[in-house]
């Protein structure tokens, strides 16, 4: 894929399905170069297919964010070939089949939906910094939930509200350490109908990845250190 000065080139993991893949899209189609990752290949290639035909191919490169190998290959990758990002959106995420209520959830369920959810985008961003502060106007964006703020965390789902609690927390401590080179903030898509949201959910995906592309894209590079959602700020 062609590398360009001006149009951004955005990361974009679990790319593949869900609000990643509609994110892809609308970025896509905003002129965008995407990096679109996925655990599987199969998987993410097939996702690249289906957003062929913009100004740019989406490119593929597999990701497994629980695995030190993985993030270290894909950030040569990306140094060989753009030298720099624009941008991170720290989209995969899990919600684990062992999923129960505090007292009752396996602590191995825990450790693997925080892995995941929290220290995946953690170390995503250890690694991917030195290239975002190479980009123009640079910014990460982590895919949250509502079930990960304090002012609205009730029982049930207790490692997954805890992952995006503590992903929240990665969010505030990077967009302090970065404050003036990179805007870091957190995003809440809402209850949307994808295969992790279910049918009975209330967004289209179109909704739910909409303020990731507005923070990854147009919002002020002043906004950082945030939790938004519909391109306003919310309680953490």
């Amino acid at each position: 894929m062609a590398r360009t000065n001006n149009d951004p080139a955005i990361v974009v993991t679990g790319g593949n399905r869900g609000i990643g893949f509609e994110i892809c899209r609308q970025l896509v189609a905003r002129g965008v170069q995407v990096v679109l990752t996925a655990r599987k290949r199969a998987a993410g290639e097939a996702a690249v297919k289906k957003l062929a035909g913009g100004k740019h191919a989406a490119a593929f490169h597999p990701l497994d964010v629980t695995d030190g190998k993985s993030i270290e290959r894909f950030s040569d990758f990306l140094k060989d070939t753009y030298g720099h990002i624009d941008a991170l959106i720290n989209n995969a995420g899990i919600i684990a089949e062992g999923e129960a209520p505090a007292l009752k959830v396996d602590l191995a369920t825990v450790r693997e939906t925080l892995e995941t959810n929290a220290l995946g985008p953690l170390h995503l961003a250890q690694k991917l910094v030195p290239l975002l502060k190479r980009g123009s106007s640079p910014r990460i964006v982590n895919m949250s939930s509502g079930m990960g703020a304090l002012t609205d965390n009730y029982g049930g789902h207790a490692a997954y509200r805890m992952s995006k609690t503590l992903l929240n927390a990665v969010t505030a401590i990077l967009a302090a350490e970065l404050a003036g080179t990179i805007a870091v903030n957190s995003v809440c898509p809402g209850w949307v109908k994808t295969d992790m949201g279910g049918l009975n959910a209330t967004r289209d995906v179109a909704e739910g990845a909409d303020t990731a592309v507005w923070l990854a894209l147009d919002a002020p590079a002043t906004l950082t250190g945030k939790f938004v959602r519909d391109h306003k700020v919310i309680p953490w």
